[in-house]
């Protein structure tokens, strides 16, 4: 089919969405070639941290000679050695011998309490209300920016095994960070006239239908101090067919068209954690059918050990995203909660990473920032390791700050090539760091 631009689109088939959750997983797994003992570990972690994937996943990315190496499959499905070894044995003799359902609940519940559900304080960041009561699903963790959890919007197309979001899916209210009053969420941002942004998040705001969707965003229109919608979203890697030929793809597209008409940004925030997510044809159709809509689509993700640490896979990544329109805007680091020691990469290595695969990109994909942790204070960068005064450090600053005045000023900490979160790092220098006493 030729566009009206000359360009001509690719044709890509249509799909029924099939989800697959942990009740599918002994058979997946099996498809791996997991024997019965590897299989039942595997789903003993799978009480604790979510799974959920679907047939997009299944059946194109994940290369299943590979597995369980794949990046993809690793991406997604639960591996025996992501919690300790006692652990794991502990919930597998529990599934064994089929105890009842409450007694695995608490043992698993055991687990999660000290993977640290909710890191840098995220359910302390909702914000009161005009009647002083929590506004449900509201996080202001910097002034201009206010990020909203649409209740319908509280799972995605798939779970990443490294989610930071994990605790919102397992099933218990008291971590769930879900809101679905627009109109209270208007009265606050009009009482904060400094908030020019609302970031949509979850889970993923992209498993909504249109409709829904265009229930939360269209009142926010109406708001002149709003100049940007963001949405956070998995799902041009999970489900690209949201985009191409699911029932609500035009609707969509026509939403995201809606906001750039009323001279709104609307930045369609990506992740992509691997190349392969990039390479099939109906990601390429979805993403020419967002930008059509006047759409940016910026692309992000966390550096991941055993999945894409390797600067050559940023480059790849960073390279492909930036020719087909997208902008590339963070690498994180892999945030303190889950199984942080199971998929963290140390700080050094993670600069090294980042420096290698930005030293060999054109400067049109240079836009990326990173690694950037994405910490209590606010968002700190990684900007190199040097040498001052005789000492080797770390050079940091703060993109993002819960304390406007500290962003983008230079700070050090002393180099240890173990530490892999800022809470492991010790100031140089100074007696603390800037925003010790800001916090």
């Amino acid at each position: 089919m030729t566009l009206a631009n000359g360009t001509t689109a690719t044709r890509v088939p249509s799909r029924k969405f099939q989800v697959y959750t942990s009740k599918h997983l002994d058979g997946l797994l099996a498809r791996a070639g997991l024997s019965e003992r590897e299989r039942l570990a595997a789903r003993a972690v799978a009480t604790v941290l979510p799974f959920r994937t679907n047939n997009y996943v299944v059946d194109e990315l994940i290369d299943w000679n590979a597995a369980p190496d794949d990046p993809i499959y690793r991406l997604t499905f639960p591996q025996e050695d992501m919690l300790p070894e006692d652990e794991v044995a502990h919930l597998a003799d529990l599934l064994r011998r089929k105890a009842p359902l409450a007694e695995q609940n608490r043992a698993a519940n055991r687990v999660r309490a000290r993977l640290n559900p909710h890191p840098a304080g995220q359910l302390q960041l909702n914000v009161p209300s005009h009647d002083d009561e929590q506004l449900a699903g509201v996080q202001h963790k910097y002034d201009e920016t206010v990020l909203f959890f649409p209740k319908q919007g509280q799972t995605c197309h798939a779970y990443c095994t490294y989610c930071f979001r994990w605790a919102q899916f397992i099933g218990e209210p008291d971590l769930k960070m879900a809101g679905e009053d627009v109109d209270r969420l208007r009265d606050y941002l009009l009482k904060h006239p400094r908030v020019t942004s609302v970031l949509f998040t979850g889970g993923d705001p992209m498993i909504m239908t249109a409709h829904v969707l265009r229930r939360y965003i269209e009142p926010l229109l109406e708001l002149d101090q709003i100049e940007s919608i963001r949405i956070g979203t998995k799902s041009l890697a999970y489900w690209p067919y949201k985009f191409t030929t699911d029932n609500d793809a035009d609707e969509t597209l026509r939403l995201f068209s809606d906001v750039v008409s009323s001279g709104r940004n609307l930045a369609f925030m990506a992740h992509f954690s691997h190349p392969r997510e990039l390479e099939l044809p109906v990601v390429s159709e979805a993403v020419r059918r967002i930008r059509e809509t006047g759409a940016v689509i910026r692309t992000q993700a966390p550096l991941i050990r055993s999945i894409n640490d390797d600067p050559a896979l940023w480059e790849s990544m960073w390279r492909t995203q930036t020719a087909m329109g997208m902008v590339p805007y963070y690498m994180f680091v892999e945030r303190d909660t889950g199984p942080q020691d199971y998929f963290a990469v140390p700080l050094a290595r993670a600069y090294d990473i980042f420096r290698t695969a930005y030293q060999n990109v054109s400067g049109l994909a240079r836009t990326v920032r990173g690694p950037s942790m994405s910490a209590t204070p606010g968002k700190v960068c990684v900007d190199g390791v040097v040498e001052l005064f005789g000492e080797q450090v770390f050079a940091l600053r703060l993109i993002q700050a819960r304390n406007a005045e500290l962003v983008g000023k230079p700070f050090y900490a002393k180099y240890d090539p173990t530490a892999v979160w800022v809470d492991d790092l010790k100031p140089a220098f100074a007696d603390q760091f800037p925003f010790d006493s800001s916090q």
